[in-house]
């Protein structure tokens, strides 16, 4: 991940996860979704099934700051951001996501909330999941 011409963070074997944060989320939920992710079997095993967690794997998170994740985009062709959370708000709990996916076990890495990033990433798989 570059940011203003800088790598700043980079894994990997891993997750690639975008956050964002709508108005209407709050920090209660924040530890649930960290261990809904580090849990998740997305990871294929010698079957070529789906068994294996990133804590399984001992793969990294690279955690990216997604507010445009919550556009709505019902009305007209420009996608409204209304209902994302403002940054005073989002921060924190982008800052409390990962430290709760850290808590759960598996090793984050982050470029800088608010930034505009360069986010490089090699998705091997068709594996692509919105919580």
């Amino acid at each position: 991940m570059v940011v203003d011409g800088e790598a700043v963070a980079e894994i990997g074997a891993g997750l690639c996860v975008l956050v964002g944060f709508s108005a209407e989320d709050a920090e209660s939920e924040v530890a649930r979704f960290a261990r809904k992710v580090a849990n998740l079997r997305v990871f294929e095993d010698e079957t070529g099934k789906m068994m294996s967690s990133v804590l399984e794997t001992g793969g990294e998170g690279l955690v990216v700051s997604q507010f445009t994740l919550i556009a709505d985009t019902a009305k007209g062709n420009r996608p409204s951001f209304s209902h994302a959370a403002p940054p005073e708000t989002a921060e924190p709990l982008y800052e409390a996501f990962c430290a709760a996916l850290e808590a759960e076990g598996v090793g984050v890495y982050q470029g800088a909330f608010g930034a505009r990033m360069e986010v490089e990433l090699v998705n091997d798989g068709p594996v692509t999941i919105i919580l």
